[in-house]
């Protein structure tokens, strides 16, 4: 169970890391794919730094955490995935619900659930 736990998180870990070199190469493209866009040098740079930084962040914890089976290594993915969902479901109270907004949460809740298992589970 805690090795399929590991490579799970492990696989979420990379994916995270993915994204952010996407959005590092191109990322008015990925952005906008995600429905935002980029206003000038500052933007892109504000989309590389931001975006990209927190994919990488959540991304190298997570695949730190599966390699070394440390549960500890996880809180930063679970404090970045759960402030991301929070902020989502603030957008949801303000402005209303959109169904393209089902997605990321429901990924970002998953993620979620994941790495609280793999925070409890593992050796810390």
């Amino acid at each position: 169970m805690r090795l399929a736990l590991r490579v799970i998180i492990g696989v979420a870990g990379v994916l995270g890391l993915l994204v952010a070199v996407r959005l590092w190469m191109a990322p008015a493209e990925l952005a906008g794919q995600l429905g935002v866009s980029a206003s000038g040098s500052l933007g892109l740079a504000t989309i590389r730094a931001d975006m990209g930084g927190f994919f990488a962040a959540g991304g190298m914890f997570a695949l730190a955490a599966a390699i070394k089976a440390r549960g500890g290594l996880l809180l930063p993915s679970v404090v970045l995935i759960g402030l991301a969902l929070v902020g989502r479901i603030v957008a949801v109270a303000m402005n209303g619900f959109a169904p393209e907004m089902g997605p990321p949460m429901a990924v970002e809740a998953v993620l979620l659930v994941l790495f609280v298992a793999g925070w409890r589970m593992l050796p810390r």
